[in-house]
């Protein structure tokens, strides 16, 4: 893609977005209605290609239930002003005004009926409404300070250079790198001054350790319901067994919790807890089958998978006829039954992980403009900063809500 449809002839910009993806777009669409001069600068050659492998390709593109309490960042209280004033309805009217079709799926999470490529021709069709220009694919290679309010910044790319009134960073996280994550975002917020919570993988299958492994490797592929909590985590969904740990969506989503352990002042813990009960009194359940001769695998069985149900007995040397546990045994096992311990080892790191944890300090900016409090004219958006959402359209609707932020005011 070269710097068509809306070339200016000038070099100079009211507003540059380096992004193209979800909270890029939204902003220059905002801005360039506005009447703002925009340009989007962007390294890849396709545009917003994580809008389009998302969601299976049909793109979980928001949630009907969106709280600041879906939402992990050292600063909890950033994203309420953004998510406020521009709401998951706001985003719906867009869609059905550009006649996308949708559905619902469990857990309030909104799709595409046909495809994620009509949320991408949707937020272009959005650019185009405000004239906005393009320079892509194009390379950044530097950033100075301008001399005045109108150029106070000036960008050497590789299409030459541009300057502009104001910059806005969408650059995105590090997650997903074959599709150009980079760490760009986190350089120009270093250059200007701007910390940066050190980023993480999140949303991300877990490893478990050598012995653990052990145990349960011969069990990859098998999934079922469960309950996982870390920290101020707790989620229910589908667990799931790999040959390096553990995933399915439950995984996932506390995996972010058990990322931010160390956060400063973050909420994580060093294990996770998994109830493989979450729907039953187990001990009333397990009350009622004491007196049989079963195996306690076997009886398990009828509530998990066989296999599951034998090695996790057969760890802890449970494996025998229920009758012969005594009333303080059977206390022992429902006990572990609803707070199963599990200590992973790592991650499987950014090439699995659906974003990231950590980056641009929100304390550095505003939560009504996302601009730098110290750099006029400096905005961030989107999953640059430390605003990391749940598994299920929070990432995608923080895009959305940040960059019409920004958009207004950039």
């Amino acid at each position: 893609m070269s710097a068509s449809p809306h070339s200016a002839p000038s070099r100079h910009f009211d507003v540059i977005v380096i992004g193209g993806g979800a909270a890029g777009m939204m902003c220059a669409a905002r801005a360039g209605q506005r009447g703002r001069r925009v340009l989007v600068i962007d390294h890849a050659t396709k545009l917003a290609e994580k809008i389009r492998i998302s969601g299976g390709g049909r793109c979980n593109f928001t949630n009907l239930e969106v709280g600041i309490g879906n939402y992990l960042s050292r600063n909890p209280q950033f994203c309420r002003s953004a998510l406020s004033r521009y709401t998951p309805g706001n985003f719906i009217e867009l869609v059905n005004r550009h006649g996308i079709a949708w559905h619902e799926r469990e857990h309030g999470q909104l799709f595409c009926d046909d495809s994620a490529q009509d949320i991408i021709d949707m937020l272009r069709a959005e650019c185009d409404d405000g004239q906005v220009s393009w320079a892509m694919p194009c390379k950044l290679e530097g950033i100075e300070r301008g001399d005045g309010d109108e150029a106070r910044f000036l960008l050497d790319t590789s299409h030459g250079r541009f300057s502009c009134q104001s910059l806005v960073v969408a650059t995105g996280g590090l997650a997903i790198p074959k599709i150009g994550a980079s760490p760009l975002g986190y350089r120009i917020a270093e250059q200007f001054g701007l910390p940066v919570v050190a980023p993480k993988p999140a949303l991300v299958p877990l490893t478990l350790p050598p012995e653990e492994l052990a145990i349960y490797k011969e069990l990859a592929g098998m999934a079922f319901d469960a309950v996982a909590e870390c920290g101020a985590g707790r989620f229910r969904e589908n667990l799931l067994f790999t040959h390096r740990g553990l995933s399915g969506p439950v995984i996932l989503q506390v995996s972010s919790y058990w990322q931010a352990r160390d956060y400063g002042g973050g909420d994580g813990g060093s294990q996770i807890t998994i109830n493989l009960f979450p729907t039953e009194d187990v001990r009333q359940w397990l009350a009622e089958h004491a007196r049989g001769k079963a195996l306690l695998g076997n009886l398990l069985a009828e509530r998990l998978p066989r296999r599951f149900a034998h090695a996790w007995c057969d760890e802890r040397g449970w494996n025998r006829p229920a009758n012969q546990f005594n009333p303080r045994e059977l206390d022992a096992v429902a006990t572990a039954l609803q707070g199963w311990q599990i200590s992973p080892d790592g991650t499987l790191g950014y090439a699995k992980a659906e974003v990231t944890l950590g980056g641009v300090d929100t304390r550095s900016l505003s939560s009504k403009t996302m601009e730098a409090r110290e750099v006029p004219g400096l905005y961030f958006i989107g999953e640059v900063m430390d605003v990391t959402g749940h598994l299920g359209g929070y990432n995608f609707q923080w895009a959305w809500a940040s960059g019409h932020a920004a958009g207004l005011v950039a």
